[in-house]
Protein backbone atom coordinates (compact mmCIF):
# COMPACT_ATOMS: atom_id res chain seq x y z
CA UNK A 1 0.00 0.00 0.00
CA UNK A 2 1.50 3.30 -1.11
CA UNK A 3 0.66 6.39 0.93
CA UNK A 4 0.05 9.62 -0.84
CA UNK A 5 2.29 12.62 -0.34
CA UNK A 6 -0.52 14.46 1.43
CA UNK A 7 -1.00 11.61 3.91
CA UNK A 8 2.73 11.44 4.63
CA UNK A 9 2.88 15.19 5.11
CA UNK A 10 -0.09 15.09 7.48
CA UNK A 11 1.54 12.31 9.52
CA UNK A 12 4.81 14.26 9.71
CA UNK A 13 2.99 17.44 10.77
CA UNK A 14 1.04 15.49 13.40
CA UNK A 15 4.22 13.95 14.81
CA UNK A 16 5.91 17.36 14.87
CA UNK A 17 2.90 18.88 16.61
CA UNK A 18 2.89 16.08 19.17
CA UNK A 19 6.58 16.60 19.91
CA UNK A 20 6.05 20.35 20.23
CA UNK A 21 3.11 19.85 22.62
CA UNK A 22 5.16 17.40 24.66
CA UNK A 23 8.02 19.91 24.80
CA UNK A 24 5.70 22.73 25.83
CA UNK A 25 4.16 20.50 28.52
CA UNK A 26 7.61 19.60 29.83
CA UNK A 27 8.62 23.26 29.89
CA UNK A 28 5.46 24.20 31.80
CA UNK A 29 6.17 21.45 34.34
CA UNK A 30 9.73 22.69 34.78
CA UNK A 31 8.47 26.27 35.25
CA UNK A 32 5.91 25.09 37.80
CA UNK A 33 8.62 23.13 39.62
CA UNK A 34 10.91 26.17 39.69
CA UNK A 35 8.08 28.28 41.07
CA UNK A 36 7.43 25.91 43.98
CA UNK A 37 11.13 25.05 44.51
CA UNK A 38 11.73 27.83 47.10
CA UNK A 39 8.68 26.69 49.08
CA UNK A 40 9.75 23.05 48.87
CA UNK A 41 13.26 23.96 49.98
CA UNK A 42 11.84 25.95 52.88
CA UNK A 43 9.59 23.07 53.99
CA UNK A 44 12.40 20.54 53.75
CA UNK A 45 14.86 22.71 55.68
CA UNK A 46 12.56 23.86 58.50
CA UNK A 47 10.08 20.96 58.72
CA UNK A 48 11.15 17.66 57.18
CA UNK A 49 14.85 17.83 58.09
CA UNK A 50 14.33 18.78 61.78
CA UNK A 51 11.77 15.98 62.19
CA UNK A 52 14.21 13.54 60.61
CA UNK A 53 16.99 14.65 62.95
CA UNK A 54 14.59 14.39 65.88
CA UNK A 55 13.62 10.82 64.99
CA UNK A 56 17.30 9.96 64.57
CA UNK A 57 18.16 11.24 68.05
CA UNK A 58 15.55 8.94 69.59
CA UNK A 59 17.58 5.87 68.54
CA UNK A 60 21.08 7.37 68.37
CA UNK A 61 23.53 6.08 70.97
CA UNK A 62 26.86 6.67 69.29
CA UNK A 63 28.29 9.06 71.92
CA UNK A 64 29.30 6.33 74.37
CA UNK A 65 30.94 3.97 71.88
CA UNK A 66 32.69 6.90 70.18
CA UNK A 67 34.15 8.13 73.48
CA UNK A 68 35.00 4.62 74.75
CA UNK A 69 36.05 2.67 71.62
CA UNK A 70 38.46 0.29 73.38
CA UNK A 71 35.90 -0.51 76.04
CA UNK A 72 33.25 -1.13 73.39
CA UNK A 73 35.53 -3.62 71.62
CA UNK A 74 36.32 -5.40 74.88
CA UNK A 75 32.68 -5.61 75.93
CA UNK A 76 31.75 -7.05 72.53
CA UNK A 77 33.73 -10.21 73.42
CA UNK A 78 32.47 -10.40 77.03
CA UNK A 79 29.64 -12.90 77.51
CA UNK A 80 28.01 -10.94 80.34
CA UNK A 81 28.04 -13.91 82.75
CA UNK A 82 31.65 -14.20 83.84
CA UNK A 83 33.15 -11.79 86.33
CA UNK A 84 34.84 -8.77 84.66
CA UNK A 85 38.53 -9.44 84.24
CA UNK A 86 41.59 -7.28 83.88
CA UNK A 87 41.17 -6.78 80.07
CA UNK A 88 37.88 -4.95 80.66
CA UNK A 89 39.38 -2.72 83.34
CA UNK A 90 42.46 -2.02 81.19
CA UNK A 91 40.31 -1.09 78.20
CA UNK A 92 38.17 1.31 80.25
CA UNK A 93 41.27 2.81 81.86
CA UNK A 94 42.83 3.45 78.45
CA UNK A 95 39.67 5.20 77.23
CA UNK A 96 39.34 7.32 80.36
CA UNK A 97 42.97 8.43 80.12
CA UNK A 98 42.59 9.33 76.44
CA UNK A 99 39.27 11.20 76.85
CA UNK A 100 38.90 14.81 77.90
CA UNK A 101 37.00 15.79 81.03
CA UNK A 102 34.15 17.13 78.89
CA UNK A 103 33.82 13.82 77.01
CA UNK A 104 33.88 11.84 80.24
CA UNK A 105 31.20 14.09 81.74
CA UNK A 106 28.99 13.62 78.67
CA UNK A 107 29.45 9.84 78.73
CA UNK A 108 28.78 9.73 82.46
CA UNK A 109 25.53 11.64 81.99
CA UNK A 110 24.47 9.28 79.21
CA UNK A 111 25.39 6.16 81.24
CA UNK A 112 23.35 7.43 84.17
CA UNK A 113 20.26 6.58 82.12
CA UNK A 114 21.25 2.92 82.24
CA UNK A 115 22.32 2.74 85.89
CA UNK A 116 21.42 5.27 88.52
CA UNK A 117 24.46 6.66 90.31
CA UNK A 118 27.05 5.66 87.72
CA UNK A 119 27.61 9.29 86.73
CA UNK A 120 29.33 10.34 89.95
CA UNK A 121 31.15 7.02 90.14
CA UNK A 122 32.58 7.32 86.63
CA UNK A 123 33.64 10.95 87.13
CA UNK A 124 35.41 10.07 90.36
CA UNK A 125 37.02 7.03 88.75
CA UNK A 126 38.23 9.07 85.76
CA UNK A 127 39.97 11.55 88.06
CA UNK A 128 41.76 8.83 90.03
CA UNK A 129 42.60 6.43 87.23
CA UNK A 130 44.61 8.93 85.14
CA UNK A 131 47.69 8.39 87.29
CA UNK A 132 47.13 4.67 87.93
CA UNK A 133 49.26 1.91 86.43
CA UNK A 134 48.43 -1.68 85.49
CA UNK A 135 46.90 -3.81 86.82
CA UNK A 136 43.84 -1.57 86.88
CA UNK A 137 41.21 -3.86 88.44
CA UNK A 138 42.28 -3.14 92.01
CA UNK A 139 42.49 0.60 91.30
CA UNK A 140 38.91 0.67 89.99
CA UNK A 141 37.55 -1.29 92.94
CA UNK A 142 39.43 0.94 95.41
CA UNK A 143 37.63 3.97 93.97
CA UNK A 144 34.20 2.28 93.89
CA UNK A 145 33.49 -1.31 94.91
CA UNK A 146 30.58 -1.48 92.47
CA UNK A 147 33.08 -1.85 89.60
CA UNK A 148 33.31 -5.50 90.63
CA UNK A 149 29.56 -6.03 90.07
CA UNK A 150 28.24 -7.68 86.94
CA UNK A 151 25.35 -5.20 86.82
CA UNK A 152 27.75 -2.29 86.36
CA UNK A 153 29.42 -3.85 83.33
CA UNK A 154 26.11 -5.11 81.97
CA UNK A 155 24.90 -1.51 81.98
CA UNK A 156 28.05 -0.46 80.11
CA UNK A 157 27.56 -3.25 77.56
CA UNK A 158 23.93 -2.22 77.07
CA UNK A 159 25.01 1.38 76.37
CA UNK A 160 27.58 0.52 73.70
CA UNK A 161 25.46 -0.15 70.54
CA UNK A 162 25.31 2.87 68.23
CA UNK A 163 21.59 2.33 67.61
CA UNK A 164 19.38 1.61 70.59
CA UNK A 165 15.73 1.29 71.47
CA UNK A 166 16.42 2.26 75.07
CA UNK A 167 14.79 5.70 74.87
CA UNK A 168 11.75 4.54 72.91
CA UNK A 169 11.17 1.74 75.42
CA UNK A 170 11.74 4.08 78.36
CA UNK A 171 9.19 6.51 76.93
CA UNK A 172 6.65 3.66 77.26
CA UNK A 173 7.92 2.63 80.72
CA UNK A 174 9.64 -0.44 79.30
CA UNK A 175 13.21 -1.71 79.43
CA UNK A 176 15.37 -4.57 78.25
CA UNK A 177 16.55 -7.09 80.79
CA UNK A 178 20.04 -8.54 80.84
CA UNK A 179 18.72 -11.39 78.67
CA UNK A 180 17.39 -8.92 76.09
CA UNK A 181 13.72 -9.38 76.97
CA UNK A 182 11.40 -6.37 77.08
CA UNK A 183 9.94 -5.92 80.56
CA UNK A 184 8.21 -3.15 82.47
CA UNK A 185 10.13 -0.79 84.71
CA UNK A 186 9.61 -0.65 88.46
CA UNK A 187 6.42 1.12 89.63
CA UNK A 188 8.36 4.04 91.12
CA UNK A 189 9.99 4.72 87.73
CA UNK A 190 6.83 4.26 85.63
CA UNK A 191 5.86 7.84 84.80
CA UNK A 192 5.87 8.26 81.03
CA UNK A 193 2.97 5.96 80.17
CA UNK A 194 0.79 7.74 82.72
CA UNK A 195 1.77 11.08 81.17
CA UNK A 196 0.91 9.84 77.66
CA UNK A 197 -2.47 8.52 78.79
CA UNK A 198 -3.13 11.79 80.62
CA UNK A 199 -2.26 13.76 77.48
CA UNK A 200 -4.71 11.79 75.35
CA UNK A 201 -7.41 11.96 78.05
CA UNK A 202 -7.12 15.74 78.44
CA UNK A 203 -7.04 16.24 74.66
CA UNK A 204 -10.14 14.09 74.22
CA UNK A 205 -12.03 15.91 76.99
CA UNK A 206 -11.10 19.30 75.54
CA UNK A 207 -12.26 18.15 72.09
CA UNK A 208 -15.61 16.98 73.48
CA UNK A 209 -16.11 20.25 75.39
CA UNK A 210 -15.26 22.25 72.26
CA UNK A 211 -17.83 20.27 70.24
CA UNK A 212 -20.55 20.73 72.87
CA UNK A 213 -19.95 24.47 73.16
CA UNK A 214 -18.83 25.23 69.61
CA UNK A 215 -21.62 23.50 67.68
CA UNK A 216 -24.48 25.66 69.05
CA UNK A 217 -22.37 28.79 68.58
CA UNK A 218 -21.56 27.86 64.97
CA UNK A 219 -25.26 27.14 64.31
CA UNK A 220 -26.21 30.53 65.74
CA UNK A 221 -23.61 32.25 63.55
CA UNK A 222 -24.79 30.38 60.45
CA UNK A 223 -28.45 31.36 61.03
CA UNK A 224 -27.74 34.99 61.96
CA UNK A 225 -27.85 37.82 59.45
CA UNK A 226 -26.33 41.26 59.09
CA UNK A 227 -24.51 42.91 61.97
CA UNK A 228 -25.33 40.07 64.38
CA UNK A 229 -23.49 37.52 62.24
CA UNK A 230 -20.55 39.90 61.75
CA UNK A 231 -20.34 40.61 65.48
CA UNK A 232 -20.37 36.92 66.38
CA UNK A 233 -17.69 36.19 63.79
CA UNK A 234 -15.48 38.99 65.13
CA UNK A 235 -15.90 37.68 68.68
CA UNK A 236 -14.79 34.21 67.53
CA UNK A 237 -11.78 35.62 65.67
CA UNK A 238 -10.80 38.04 68.44
CA UNK A 239 -8.75 35.47 70.44
CA UNK A 240 -6.46 34.99 67.43
CA UNK A 241 -5.36 38.62 67.84
CA UNK A 242 -4.35 38.08 71.48
CA UNK A 243 -1.24 36.29 72.68
CA UNK A 244 -1.69 32.76 73.97
CA UNK A 245 0.31 33.65 77.07
CA UNK A 246 -1.92 36.65 77.76
CA UNK A 247 -5.10 34.59 77.42
CA UNK A 248 -3.75 31.89 79.73
CA UNK A 249 -2.60 34.46 82.29
CA UNK A 250 -6.08 36.00 82.20
CA UNK A 251 -7.54 32.68 83.30
CA UNK A 252 -5.14 32.67 86.25
CA UNK A 253 -6.69 35.97 87.34
CA UNK A 254 -10.22 34.72 86.74
CA UNK A 255 -9.97 31.31 88.40
CA UNK A 256 -7.79 31.85 91.47
CA UNK A 257 -9.31 31.58 94.95
CA UNK A 258 -9.85 35.36 95.17
CA UNK A 259 -10.31 35.83 91.45
CA UNK A 260 -13.18 37.23 89.46
CA UNK A 261 -15.19 33.98 89.31
CA UNK A 262 -15.02 33.19 93.03
CA UNK A 263 -15.56 36.84 93.99
CA UNK A 264 -18.68 36.96 91.82
CA UNK A 265 -20.07 33.75 93.30
CA UNK A 266 -19.39 35.02 96.84
CA UNK A 267 -21.13 38.33 96.04
CA UNK A 268 -24.16 36.40 94.74
CA UNK A 269 -24.17 34.31 97.91
CA UNK A 270 -23.76 31.03 96.05
CA UNK A 271 -20.58 29.94 97.90
CA UNK A 272 -19.01 30.60 101.27
CA UNK A 273 -16.22 33.19 101.34
CA UNK A 274 -14.15 30.88 103.58
CA UNK A 275 -14.41 28.01 101.06
CA UNK A 276 -13.87 29.34 97.52
CA UNK A 277 -14.05 26.93 94.61
CA UNK A 278 -10.80 25.22 93.68
CA UNK A 279 -10.69 26.13 89.99
CA UNK A 280 -6.99 26.53 89.27
CA UNK A 281 -3.81 24.46 89.49
CA UNK A 282 -5.87 21.35 88.83
CA UNK A 283 -7.53 19.49 85.97
CA UNK A 284 -10.57 21.78 85.99
CA UNK A 285 -8.47 24.86 85.27
CA UNK A 286 -6.63 23.08 82.46
CA UNK A 287 -9.87 22.00 80.78
CA UNK A 288 -11.48 25.44 81.08
CA UNK A 289 -8.47 27.34 79.75
CA UNK A 290 -7.70 24.92 76.90
CA UNK A 291 -11.35 24.77 75.83
CA UNK A 292 -11.51 28.55 75.63
CA UNK A 293 -8.28 28.80 73.66
CA UNK A 294 -9.07 26.00 71.20
CA UNK A 295 -12.77 26.80 70.76
CA UNK A 296 -12.29 28.97 67.60
CA UNK A 297 -10.57 26.04 65.88
CA UNK A 298 -13.78 24.07 66.38
CA UNK A 299 -16.27 26.84 65.57
CA UNK A 300 -14.80 27.99 62.26
CA UNK A 301 -14.81 24.59 60.42
CA UNK A 302 -18.34 23.84 61.63
CA UNK A 303 -19.50 27.34 60.67
CA UNK A 304 -18.05 27.06 57.16
CA UNK A 305 -19.89 23.78 56.58
CA UNK A 306 -23.17 25.05 58.04
CA UNK A 307 -23.09 28.11 55.78
CA UNK A 308 -22.96 25.81 52.75
CA UNK A 309 -26.04 23.80 53.79
CA UNK A 310 -28.99 24.99 51.62
CA UNK A 311 -31.94 26.06 53.84
CA UNK A 312 -34.29 24.46 51.32
CA UNK A 313 -33.37 21.04 52.71
CA UNK A 314 -34.66 21.95 56.16
CA UNK A 315 -37.82 23.47 54.72
CA UNK A 316 -38.38 20.35 52.61
CA UNK A 317 -38.06 18.13 55.70
CA UNK A 318 -40.51 20.32 57.60
CA UNK A 319 -42.99 20.34 54.70
CA UNK A 320 -42.88 16.52 54.71
CA UNK A 321 -44.04 16.49 58.33
CA UNK A 322 -40.74 16.01 60.15
CA UNK A 323 -40.66 17.64 63.62
CA UNK A 324 -37.81 20.10 64.39
CA UNK A 325 -35.73 17.58 66.34
CA UNK A 326 -36.09 14.94 63.61
CA UNK A 327 -35.13 17.52 60.99
CA UNK A 328 -32.02 18.40 62.94
CA UNK A 329 -31.07 14.81 63.76
CA UNK A 330 -31.65 13.26 60.34
CA UNK A 331 -30.87 16.16 57.99
CA UNK A 332 -28.90 19.02 59.53
CA UNK A 333 -26.53 17.08 61.82
CA UNK A 334 -25.35 14.56 59.17
CA UNK A 335 -24.72 17.38 56.69
CA UNK A 336 -22.67 19.33 59.28
CA UNK A 337 -20.60 16.34 60.39
CA UNK A 338 -17.68 17.07 57.99
CA UNK A 339 -17.14 20.34 59.86
CA UNK A 340 -17.45 18.60 63.24
CA UNK A 341 -14.95 15.91 62.27
CA UNK A 342 -12.52 18.47 60.85
CA UNK A 343 -12.78 20.66 63.94
CA UNK A 344 -12.43 17.66 66.24
CA UNK A 345 -9.33 16.45 64.43
CA UNK A 346 -7.80 19.92 64.48
CA UNK A 347 -8.55 20.57 68.16
CA UNK A 348 -7.38 17.13 69.29
CA UNK A 349 -4.04 17.37 67.46
CA UNK A 350 -3.43 20.90 68.74
CA UNK A 351 -4.31 19.85 72.29
CA UNK A 352 -1.81 16.98 72.20
CA UNK A 353 1.11 19.40 72.01
CA UNK A 354 -0.06 22.04 74.49
CA UNK A 355 2.58 23.23 76.95
CA UNK A 356 2.00 26.79 78.20
CA UNK A 357 -1.60 26.43 79.37
CA UNK A 358 -1.16 23.26 81.52
CA UNK A 359 2.09 24.67 82.90
CA UNK A 360 0.40 27.88 84.10
CA UNK A 361 -3.04 26.74 85.25
CA UNK A 362 -2.42 23.04 85.96
CA UNK A 363 -0.95 21.24 88.93
CA UNK A 364 1.96 18.77 89.06
CA UNK A 365 -0.31 15.89 88.02
CA UNK A 366 -1.87 17.84 85.14
CA UNK A 367 1.25 18.36 83.02
CA UNK A 368 1.14 16.85 79.55
CA UNK A 369 3.81 15.18 77.46
CA UNK A 370 5.04 18.48 75.99
CA UNK A 371 6.09 19.59 79.49
CA UNK A 372 8.32 16.53 79.86
CA UNK A 373 9.76 17.00 76.37
CA UNK A 374 10.77 20.53 77.38
CA UNK A 375 12.08 19.20 80.71
CA UNK A 376 14.34 16.61 79.08
CA UNK A 377 15.50 19.02 76.37
CA UNK A 378 16.15 22.14 78.50
CA UNK A 379 16.75 21.10 82.10
CA UNK A 380 18.47 17.70 82.09
CA UNK A 381 19.68 17.86 78.45
CA UNK A 382 18.57 14.31 77.75
CA UNK A 383 17.98 14.65 74.02
CA UNK A 384 17.31 10.94 73.62
CA UNK A 385 14.29 10.94 75.93
CA UNK A 386 13.00 14.23 74.52
CA UNK A 387 13.27 12.85 70.99
CA UNK A 388 11.64 9.54 71.98
CA UNK A 389 8.62 11.24 73.55
CA UNK A 390 8.35 13.52 70.51
CA UNK A 391 8.54 10.52 68.18
CA UNK A 392 5.76 8.74 70.07
CA UNK A 393 3.63 11.87 69.90
CA UNK A 394 4.28 12.13 66.15
CA UNK A 395 3.37 8.47 65.63
CA UNK A 396 0.16 9.00 67.62
CA UNK A 397 -0.81 11.89 65.34
CA UNK A 398 -0.09 9.80 62.23
CA UNK A 399 -2.18 6.93 63.60
CA UNK A 400 -4.99 9.36 64.34
CA UNK A 401 -4.75 10.69 60.79
CA UNK A 402 -4.87 7.15 59.39
CA UNK A 403 -7.93 6.29 61.49
CA UNK A 404 -9.67 9.48 60.39
CA UNK A 405 -8.87 8.75 56.74
CA UNK A 406 -10.12 5.17 57.14
CA UNK A 407 -13.39 5.99 58.89
CA UNK A 408 -14.33 9.34 57.34
CA UNK A 409 -11.95 10.02 54.47
CA UNK A 410 -9.51 12.88 54.25
CA UNK A 411 -11.24 14.08 51.09
CA UNK A 412 -14.25 15.04 53.25
CA UNK A 413 -12.13 17.22 55.52
CA UNK A 414 -13.60 20.73 55.53
CA UNK A 415 -11.61 23.44 57.29
CA UNK A 416 -12.97 26.56 55.66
Amino acid sequence: MVLSDETVKTAIDTAALTRRLRLLRRRSQVKALLLVAPLMLFLVSVFVLPIGVLLTRSVDNSDVSRALPTTAAALATWNGRDAPGEPLFAALAADLKASSREDVAEVAKRLNNYESGIRSSLLKTARNIRNAQAPFQAAFIDVDARWADLDRWSALKQAMPKVTDFYLLAALDLQRSEMGEITGVTPENAVHLDVLLRTFAVSLLVTILCVLTGYPLAALMARSKGWVANTLLILVLLPFWTSLLVRTSAWVVLLQSRGVVNSGLIWLGLIDAAQPLDLIYNRIGVLIAMTHILLPFMVLPIYSVMKSIPPVYLRAASSLGAPPFSTFWRVYLPMSMPGVSAGGLLVFILALGYYITPALVGGPRDQMVSYFIAYYANQVTNWGMAAALSAILLVAVLILYAIYNRLIGIDRLRIG
